[in-house]
């Protein structure tokens, strides 16, 4: 009976007595091993041992590299280093992780840390770490460190992302690297079950999945609006007067096509917002699920408002250049030529002086309206602020941005959608076709802060269900804290 007490209820897996002292190391006593010696190993060597800790190398030529590694790291071959190590980076490619297999006694019950990437993103398994748990049944896999790069590892965490991303199906090894993790300066993100491994190792392998549909959409306007007004400006006078006007392509027509671009994805940014709105409208509860393309767009605002920035800040460059081209020159003289042969020395316009004068400054603080909402969308200043604060820079001065940006466009076109001679080919001029969607979005965010609507909609935020017939009362300043609390989602 006494030996039956003293046999344990549950039996540890081979080695996990081992395992368990290796969790419990401090920095100074725990050994790291680290198999392969390419950029990556050096990096995470010499990381390692400025973080205190001991470093052993396994390399299958270690007279080769040695010199390569610090002179605290210890390089031998890849059995000795299996041994003596308590925990160990496995830094091969995943293609070669079978050479490894006769180390598979010497890491019986020890931690792997499995570092390597895929050549494409895989949809599905197995992933890597889960091939190499396969090899190794006996020791504890954790996936970490593949989306941080050599250069990080060797100039430190300030100079790059600080994010490491874990998983392992084992807690007290997934702990021992957490822990190894914060003691290198980095933040570990435990992302649960070695099932999440896949999901890890496709992160370094997008190429700005948020950015594709906001870089084709401006694209795709910077090239409609570019052959619109070459057909406008170019093809038009060559076709009547036989007058060629090629010259303007590079630039002058550039110019002009920049800021249509602009103003119409800035209107993308808050178009989405007001769908949604009236969707919910529509529905009469917040609770239905928004279209997957709605979804998709909802998330990619931020995107969308950097490219109508850099568009903007484009326009604004191209048209401090305008008075250096050879062109405005020849221009200017020719106009002065013209006003003197003609006996009008006097050139001043009232009404052109007053239009160029409210143009450019509208324009000058739609700009600068712009550029606070990009900073503001920048990580180390979005997180100094809070959430109301965040949301009136980005919904009530984003709108401020759009109006600015709307009625330096209406300005610049002035009387000209009246007049018949600017229909060229019966083509209307295109401030026109770029004012359609920012007046709808105005309009429609005037229609939400109607007091009537405003409420409504506050009432659906906050739980309120058509079919349901919920009533409550919402509070006194619940529709009068700011612009941004009716139409920000």
């Amino acid at each position: 009976m006494p030996d039956d007490m003293a046999r344990p209820l549950i039996r540890e897996r081979a080695g996990g007595s081992r395992h368990l002292e290796a969790s419990m190391m401090t920095p100074s006593t725990l050994l790291i091993g680290i198999l392969g010696t390419g950029d990556f190993s050096r990096s995470l060597a010499r990381r390692l041992v400025a973080s205190g800790y001991q470093v052993v190398v396994g390399s299958r030529t270690p007279a080769r590299f040695t010199a390569l590694f610090p002179e605290e790291a210890e390089v031998t071959s890849q059995m000795e280093a299996a041994n003596q190590a308590d925990l160990l980076f496995v830094a091969v490619y995943p293609e070669h992780h079978s050479t490894l297999v006769h180390l598979k006694p010497a890491l019986a019950g020890k931690t792997l840390v499995d570092v390597s990437n895929g050549l494409q993103i895989k949809q599905e398994g197995p992933s890597n770490a889960q091939q190499l748990a396969d090899l190794f049944p006996e020791s504890y896999v954790v996936k970490g460190f593949n989306t941080i790069s050599a250069w990080t590892l060797q100039a430190g965490p300030r100079d790059g992302s600080r994010q490491v991303f874990l998983c392992s199906d084992d807690q007290n090894a997934k702990s021992s690297v957490m822990q190894l993790c914060r003691r290198m300066g980095f933040i570990p993100v435990d992302m649960g079950l070695l099932s999440s491994s896949l999901e890890i190792e496709n992160l370094p392998l997008y190429l700005f999945p948020s950015w594709r549909t906001p870089i084709i959409c401006a694209l795709a306007l910077f090239v409609f609006f570019y052959l619109y007004n070459s057909v406008r400006d170019v093809l038009h006078p060559y076709v009547t007067t036989k007058k060629n006007n090629l010259y303007k392509l590079p630039i002058e027509i550039v110019n002009v096509t920049f800021p249509c671009v602009a103003l119409v994805m800035l209107s993308l940014v808050y178009l989405p917002g007001l769908i949604a709105a009236f969707l919910q409208l529509w529905w009469g509860t917040k609770y239905n699920r928004f279209p997957n393309w709605l979804d998709h767009w909802l998330i990619q605002r931020k995107q969308f408002g950097l490219c109508s920035f850099l568009c903007a800040v484009l326009h604004a460059i191209y048209s401090l250049c305008l008075p250096m081209r050879k062109s405005a020159r020849f221009q200017l003289i020719n106009k002065a030529y013209e006003q003197v042969n003609a006996g009008h020395p006097d050139s001043w316009v009232g009404e052109e002086v007053w239009r160029m004068e409210l143009y450019l400054s509208v324009g000058i603080m739609a700009l600068g309206l712009l550029s606070l909402l990009a900073v503001t969308s920048l990580p180390s200043v979005a997180n100094t602020v809070n959430w109301r604060e965040f949301t009136f820079v980005q919904s009530t001065l984003g709108y401020c941005a759009l109006s600015m940006a709307t009625l330096h466009t209406l300005i610049f076109g002035w009387n000209r959608a009246f007049l018949s001679a600017q229909y060229y080919f019966y083509m209307p001029p295109t401030f026109l076709l770029v004012l359609i969607l920012p007046l709808a979005v105005l309009l429609g965010r005037v229609a939400l802060f109607l007091p009537c609507v405003g409420h409504r909609l506050g009432q659906i935020r906050r739980g309120w269900e058509k079919s349901r017939h919920i009533r409550f009362i919402l509070p006194d300043d619940d529709c009068r804290n700011g612009l941004e609390n009716v139409s920000n989602v």
